[in-house]
């Protein structure tokens, strides 16, 4: 793992300025190893919000097979939750437990995508890429719902996308992922163009909204039973 960022016992305000920093030090080129494993994250809650529970799942890549990846390794890690939740402040709530789970990982991936967003946030530092400059790794934000920016309506059928917009700035796409069924957000996290996070997301859409990855990862959230 690379080296830590930053403290996380922070102030909300503290936090919205070390926000504004560290998104000035986000890569919008791609800069991606050759993907052979993807990383999908989500992160859940148990007891009332006390315990944050984030679950990561490795697939392996292979164009030939794509959706249908291979899962080759999954883990879920808990911890005490550090922050209550604060709008815009997600990352300080969600990361530190993400980070113990990418810490249980045999291999790093060379691709991360993420259930939340990327640079479609206020200040331009959401989970995605948040998480990103922390690991280092190329990430992606897919969002089931927006934070931020305003968009027209997107067509109903599956890979219609329409530019999400603050301001003049393009911060992401909305994506109808499925047929008729409510788009997804899409915007990139670190070290990767939104043209290439679109195309990655799309390679990996199987036969519901979200893309395998965050499919598999939210499927693994939600299990309560899970103890590794």
């Amino acid at each position: 793992m690379p080296a830590p960022l930053h403290e996380w016992n922070l102030a909300p305000r503290e936090a919205r300025s070390l926000q504004t920093e560290l998104a000035k030090r986000l890569e919008l080129s791609d800069r991606l190893a050759p993907v052979e494993h993807i990383a999908g994250v989500d992160i859940g809650f148990e007891d009332g919000g006390e315990i944050t529970r984030a679950a990561v799942v490795v697939l392996k890549w292979d164009p030939s097979s794509a959706p249908d990846l291979s899962v080759v390794e999954q883990v879920v890690h808990r911890e005490p939750t550090r922050m209550p939740y604060i709008p815009g402040l997600l990352s300080f709530r969600e990361i530190p437990a993400a980070l113990g789970a990418f810490e249980k990982l045999s291999d790093m991936p060379e691709l991360v995508m993420v259930d939340g967003q990327g640079i479609a946030h206020p200040r331009r530092l959401g989970v995605a890429a948040h998480l990103g400059l922390w690991l280092d790794l190329p990430t992606i934000g897919i969002a089931k719902s927006r934070l931020y920016g305003k968009h027209a309506e997107v067509g109903e059928q599956r890979g219609d996308v329409t530019p999400l917009y603050a301001g003049s700035e393009t911060i992401g796409v909305v994506l109808r992922s499925r047929a008729k069924v409510k788009p997804v957000y899409v915007s990139p996290g670190h070290r990767i163009t939104l043209e290439t996070s679109l195309e990655w997301v799309m390679r990996c859409l199987g036969r519901t909204k979200l893309p395998e990855p965050t499919r598999l990862a939210d499927r693994l959230a939600s299990r309560r039973d899970q103890r590794k």
